[in-house]
């Protein structure tokens, strides 16, 4: 399908800046932004609200900016920031690796054509399902999260044909933009920890099994990190350890997960975080501890995920009231929770901007909420739309990549927004809008 997009002249603008928008995005005609040439307002219109809208030579120029910047690296997408068979084509055609967390995750990458060998599955709890599933499908890496994993995966592997596995390490490190989702540290869910000596036990454990080839460390710190040093402090614990296990079993290990979480800005002015920075700083930690310990120097992996996805979208939404009350202005839209939930969850903050119609109104502050039952449906609070908004108009929302639709639910039986992706001037709808009918069928209770 295409889209034809408007006059490319510049157009003032209460919102004018596109900072934290696709590269491709410009100001058009009548208040409009175009994205990859199509124009917003009338994507809109043709596809509907709420939209999702992908620039596709976003996610791959950043897909090789992460390949030029680590060219000696693995570089894995974190598929749970979003997955459809189109990302996981373009993430396939860049040379990237997939990060799965599910049988679901993996099962659509197997039959969309992702080679296996260059998988990663992971998990805090992996199910019996998930585990049989990335065995049987013959999964690159599987990530040991538990001890009582190693029992499970020992189980399902065959002797002939050793299942590799990284030990996921808690290096006792807190970073991320919020405490629910840094992941680094001793007391949350996930990993086996370096300080209680668990992650020892694991990998002693391991090594006893022959079902079982470790070839690696994992670490993850959390997301949304925009400092480069909690990088270089886990690199510098995780060779610590590979030393130790060197010398306790005669065993180095070549392979050196960093895990993802690299932040992105979501407001003009806010900080991201620099790969090219982070690269230098991290290869020179790795081999100055390499070389300290007489070890030889690990592969390196990443998994960037929100880095990549998460700029090159944008939501788009209609907007069905204008209240004023109690000194404030409340703006709601025809999504929220549902397929943003972000907000509620980490009190993420945005900046929508009026489309699809050129305002002279001063700018006023106002508080953009969704239309679902509960008061905490805030897409973005205190931020300067036109003084005339009204019904029918259009916002849009810029960093919408990462994180929506992958947490998306079905809340007021209210269904998941479509996906259309967008280059060269043309849109493409990769995912579907959910319907009534969909979300019917799965109730069979008559």
């Amino acid at each position: 399908m295409s889209v034809t997009s408007p006059s490319p002249a510049r157009v003032p603008d209460v919102m004018e800046g596109l900072a934290v928008w696709p590269a491709s995005a410009r100001p058009a005609a009548e208040g409009d932004v175009t994205v990859a040439g199509v124009s917003l307002a009338e994507a809109a219109d043709l596809f509907g609200t709420p939209l999702y809208v992908l620039d596709e030579g976003e996610v791959r120029n950043r897909a090789r900016a992460y390949r030029t910047a680590f060219p000696d690296a693995d570089v894995i997408y974190a598929a749970k920031a979003f997955l459809c068979r189109a990302v996981i084509r373009w993430i396939k055609e860049e040379g990237l690796g997939l990060d799965v967390c599910s049988a679901g995750e993996l099962g659509l990458a197997i039959t969309t054509g992702f080679p296996a060998e260059r998988i990663v599955m992971h998990g805090n709890a992996k199910s019996p399902e998930d585990l049989e599933t990335a065995v049987r499908l013959g999964v690159g890496r599987i990530v040991i999260d538990s001890l009582s994993e190693i029992d499970h995966l020992t189980g399902i592997v065959p002797r002939r044909d050793p299942q590799q596995v990284m030990v996921r390490v808690v290096p006792g490190i807190a970073a991320g933009g919020h405490t629910k989702i840094q992941t680094g540290t001793d007391d949350q869910k996930f990993g086996l920890s370096l300080a209680d000596g668990s992650a020892r036990r694991a990998i002693d454990d391991i090594l006893h099994r022959p079902q079982l080839s470790l070839v690696g460390l994992h670490c993850h710190l959390g997301s949304q990190i925009t400092s480069v040093e909690p990088y270089v402090t886990a690199v510098q614990r995780m060779v610590g350890l590979m030393a130790q296990v060197r010398d306790q079993h005669g065993l180095e290990l070549l392979q050196l997960n960093i895990g993802g979480g690299h932040g992105i800005a979501y407001r003009p002015g806010e900080q991201s975080l620099d790969i090219g920075i982070l690269a230098g700083r991290v290869r020179s930690a790795l081999e100055d501890g390499c070389a300290e310990a007489n070890l030889r120097v690990p592969r390196l992996t990443l998994e960037p995920g929100r880095a990549l996805l998460g700029p090159a979208g944008v939501a788009v939404y209609r907007v069905l009231s204008v209240k004023r009350t109690s000194g404030r202005t409340f703006v709601a839209v025809d999504g929220g929770m549902s397929d943003n939930p972000r907000p509620a969850l980490y009190g993420v903050r945005y900046v929508p901007r009026l489309i699809g119609r050129h305002s002279t109104a001063a700018p006023a502050l106002v508080t953009v909420v969704g239309r679902h039952c509960e008061a905490g449906d805030i897409l973005a609070d205190a931020v300067p739309l036109p003084g005339d908004v009204r019904p029918g108009d259009l916002l849009a929302v810029p960093a919408a990549g990462a994180y929506h639709l992958s947490m998306a639910s079905g809340y007021n039986l209210v269904g998941r927004p479509p996906v259309v992706a967008v280059r060269d001037g043309a849109a493409r709808m990769l995912v579907r809008r959910e319907s009534l009918d969909d979300m019917s069928r799965r109730d069979v209770g008559l």
